[in-house]
């Protein structure tokens, strides 16, 4: 119980913290609220100091922010958020409405990313985990590295414009959901379905398989199972799906003309409204919240009384030899596409040349400048490939370190979470300067999250298996099963899972640039070049084809790659799961 309410009181203490830094943006920032206010009610008006002061009287500006923040939170156990700066509408129905939206738009979401994984794990299930040498992933990588904002422009403009098969814009019905449904849950499902594909050889390999299948199970009863064993290990990532894509599908909302929450919180931001920006804040905290105690509730309805039993098998059994032709393949391709671009001039420009298709002479085409996009998208690889490898390194570390104080990191996981990284940046931006570390900042204050995550859900269960039981009970002490036992377990899937999100993380400050929050023009930076290149996806299809095809390519190469993370300690964890597994216990995860 202690640990109980210590825990609730960590977490009320980061909530408030993150509604309070948002109420005190405009001050941390050093802008004048009443001027952006001004701005977003009326851009042609004259900021005068007469017109100023009466917004900041109107406002309650001059009393300072932290009467203002005192006063909204005040009228919070009323169910009053104060209304909004700009339009002067009531914040609670705008609030309410856009979530909603956003909760309809998540379940579509959700049902295409559950489809997704099925189909990504189909393979593994077929053979029953068999999978001699892992190879395989191309198609799943080539989906997580699809940049969303690019996915819902290419299905607005082919689905929804020439095709005229499903409506691009707006949001009055069933059938609107199902493009931005696609372009978010498509993503999401690729990286669900390879975190599962990486547990099920260990399932398949437990006890009660032999066991299920000598009794006459059915291979789908098997399956099923095996799936429902690989579950308690993914619910935390799936809780921190189910709050980004509420409020992280800005990008998809915009292009889609949704009227949802991230959307809202977006313009909120820009706009400096801080009564609707800590509504949507608060709203998407309460959302993590009780997503991470579903997870939770889950996760031990799953494990049953395995887990307090300490009886659990260790999911982490011998990992396939991966062939390794894929990634060699997929990295000359990289290193040919910089090879033959990095000694061409990324900013010459030639205007008799815009939008020119692919030729000899610039075999990715050019851009609306007609600037050459092989050599834009070469040496966007320093300027994107580089920050991502050193962010995704410090999220690893980070999440490793933070999953490891589970009570410590489990409330500070929900709480970064329900950040959207648009409103993430601002934040960053007030505090440390809209310089041009700015968006890699808030790419990593959100990376580790997932990772973190992973680590607390795996050790969790790494800790109630048998032959730890086995360990502690020769006498062996913490320092020593944590070190030898407990991380060369957990350490080779936490790092392919950020092997596995290395494009996401290019993908994240690709997102910044389209938003404009990233990379600033004539930056090469991919997202920029995907944002500069996006209007002209229908006439020059090859200006956004291309830098997309490269961040595919980086996908593949990634998850190919991450096959191969073994450690030797893990074979050693591996030699004493056998020797426990023997015991037969492991029926206990069949029940």
């Amino acid at each position: 119980m202690p640990h109980r309410t210590a825990t609730v009181l960590w977490r009320a203490f980061l909530a408030a913290a993150l509604v309070c830094a948002v109420g005190l943006l405009p001050w941390l920032s050093r802008t004048d609220p009443a001027l952006t206010v001004l701005k977003a009610r009326s851009a042609e008006r004259d900021p005068d100091p007469e017109v100023l002061a009466a917004v900041r009287a109107q406002l309650g500006l001059d009393d300072g922010p932290l009467r203002l923040l005192g006063r909204w939170l005040c009228g919070l156990p009323r169910g009053d958020a104060g209304r909004s700066w700009i339009s002067g509408d009531a914040v609670v129905p705008g609030v309410l409405q856009a979530l909603g939206a956003s909760l309809l738009l998540m379940g579509a979401a959700l049902v295409v990313a559950f489809v997704t994984a099925a189909t990504v794990c189909a393979r593994t299930l077929r053979r029953g985990g068999a999978t001699g040498s892992r190879s395989g992933g191309t198609g799943s990588a080539v989906l997580a590295a699809l940049p969303e904002f690019l996915t819902a422009s290419v299905l607005a403009t082919v689905v929804g414009v020439q095709l005229g098969w499903l409506p691009a814009l707006g949001w009055y019905g069933p059938r609107w959901i199902v493009l931005p449904a696609l372009a978010l849950g498509l993503p999401a499902g690729a990286v669900l379905g390879r975190l599962l594909d990486d547990l099920l050889p260990g399932a398949f390999a437990e006890p009660w398989v032999r066991a299920a299948a000598a009794r006459g199970l059915p291979e789908r009863t098997i399956a099923r199972k095996a799936v429902r064993r690989c579950l308690p290990g993914l619910l935390p990532n799936t809780g921190l799906f189910v709050v980004g894509l509420t409020g992280g599908a800005v990008a998809v909302e915009q292009i889609f003309d949704i009227p949802g929450l991230g959307r809202t919180t977006l313009q909120a931001a820009l706009a400096q409204d801080l009564p609707v920006l800590q509504a949507g804040t608060l709203a998407l905290l309460l959302l993590a919240a009780v997503a991470a105690g579903l997870s939770r509730l889950a996760t031990r309805l799953l494990t049953g009384p395995a887990l307090r039993a300490d009886a659990l098998p260790s999911l982490h059994g011998p990992t396939p030899t991966p062939r390794r032709t894929l990634p060699v393949v997929y990295g000359a391709l990289l290193l040919g596409v910089v090879a033959l671009g990095l000694p061409r001039d990324p900013l010459a420009l030639n205007t008799r040349l815009r939008l020119q298709h692919p030729t000899w002479a610039h075999p990715f085409g050019t851009d609306a400048l007609g600037r050459d996009l092989l050599a834009r998208v070469a040496h966007g690889v320093v300027d994107t490939l580089l920050l991502a490898l050193a962010i995704s390194a410090v999220a690893l570390a980070t999440g490793v370190l933070l999953g490891l104080l589970p009570r410590v990191s489990g409330p500070l996981v929900d709480t970064v979470n329900a950040v959207p990284p648009v409103l993430a940046a601002l934040l960053v931006t007030a505090v440390a300067g809209n310089g041009g570390g700015t968006p890699a900042l808030a790419v990593a204050a959100l990376a580790w999250t997932p990772l973190a995550a992973h680590t607390s859900a795996l050790l969790r269960q790494e800790r109630a298996t048998l032959h730890i039981t086995a360990t502690r009970g020769l006498g062996a002490g913490r320092w020593h099963i944590l070190r030898h036992e407990l991380l060369p377990a957990v350490l080779p899937p936490v790092t392919r899972h950020a092997l596995l999100r290395l494009p996401g993380v290019a993908l994240a400050l690709a997102s910044l640039g389209f938003l404009g929050l990233g990379a600033q023009p004539p930056s090469p930076e991919w997202g920029l070049l995907l944002a500069e290149n996006q209007p002209y996806a229908e006439r020059a299809p090859w200006a956004v084809l291309a830098p997309a095809a490269v961040l595919a390519l980086l996908g593949a190469l990634a998850v190919t790659e991450a096959g191969g993370v073994r450690t030797t300690g893990a074979a050693r964890t591996t030699r004493a799961t056998r020797a426990t597994r023997a015991s037969g216990h492991g029926e206990l995860a069949a029940r």
